[in-house]
């Protein structure tokens, strides 16, 4: 498996990060140690998480996933298998995004204990924090980096002016830098990352590993109208995708995926990884059927052709 250098981290990475936010919601125990298991086998080494996740499920608060991330790696003995990427800052229960020195602190001290490990490979800020100075999450951040408990540092969801802002305060006040940006990017979705945001973390050098990637699952293609949403428990999340602008992406799907023989999803994905400024795409699966859909999207070649047919429909 060909790695790509995860910005200035240091860290390298197989073009195609899982996306933990399925365990212990709609992958059970099991099921998620078999997709890792599998995942690993396969040749890909990075896995995306967060301390929220699964918050949103009933009886749930949060830490299911990096515990079950945790205990697998234990069981298999596969810490030095894997880059481990998790986030901090969003509502844990304390009811805001939370970006401050103090729960920095804490919410790192809970996330390794889940994890089972004695550093986090990156650590991403969730959400920007209007209250907190970059100055003073910076701060934060040096301290654990130089505790050797987090070895790299990045933000998720900051728009080209905020990361300007955030890169500005690290060079003039001597702070570590965010190394890797995590922003919503798909085919459908291209303004949060197109423009601006990619021309400054081309030229930053910084990773980028973009979520969202089949854009809640309607570029599967399995979402064709309304009708089609109780498919699955995020089915809702798609209605507004069902759409002119939207069918006119699955019919470029559907053309370049029939002439390779591939999924749309598998498609879809592989649009992400041959994207400008892109280092890997994050995406969850929660069966075997699904993840083996995604590491064949890892391998898919597309040629210049099939990039214009699938610009032209979500420009």
């Amino acid at each position: 498996m060909q790695k790509r250098p995860l910005g200035r981290t240091g860290l390298s990475i197989a073009p195609l990060v899982f996306g933990g936010n399925v365990f212990g919601w709609t992958a059970d125990k099991k099921t998620s140690f078999d997709l890792l298991d599998r995942f690993i086998a396969a040749g890909f080494n990075a896995i995306d998480t967060a301390d929220v996740y699964s918050s949103w499920v009933p009886g749930h608060s949060g830490g299911e996933s990096e515990t079950i991330i945790g205990e697998w790696m234990k069981s298999r003995n596969a810490r030095d298998k894997v880059t481990i990427i998790t986030k901090v800052g969003g509502d844990m229960g304390q009811g805001k995004k939370d970006l401050t020195p103090a729960y920095i602190a804490k919410a790192a001290e809970a996330s390794l204990k889940r994890l089972q490990t004695d550093a986090i490979d990156v650590y991403l800020s969730h959400w920007p924090d209007p209250e907190t100075p970059y100055e003073q999450t910076l701060s934060a951040y040096e301290t654990l980096l130089k505790a050797g408990k987090v070895k790299s540092i990045g933000a998720s969801n900051l728009d080209a002016d905020q990361l300007r802002a955030a890169l500005d305060v690290a060079k003039d006040k001597g702070l570590p830098r965010y190394d890797v940006l995590q922003p919503e990017y798909n085919l459908y979705n291209r303004d949060s990352y197109d423009g601006p945001l990619r021309d400054l973390c081309v030229a930053e050098d910084i990773g980028v590993i973009t979520y969202f990637s089949l854009a809640r699952g309607f570029l599967s293609g399995k979402y064709r109208s309304e009708a089609d949403l109780g498919k699955s428990q995020r089915g809702g999340g798609v209605k507004d995708y069902l759409n002119p602008r939207g069918f006119k992406i699955l019919a470029a799907l559907d053309t370049v995926a029939d002439k390779h023989k591939a999924k749309q999803a598998e498609v879809a994905v592989a649009w992400v990884i041959h994207r400008e400024g892109v280092t890997a795409p994050i995406a969850s699966a929660t069966s075997l059927e699904q993840l083996e859909s995604l590491i064949k999207a890892a391998s898919l070649k597309l040629d210049d052709a099939d990039l214009a047919e699938l610009g032209a429909a979500s420009a």
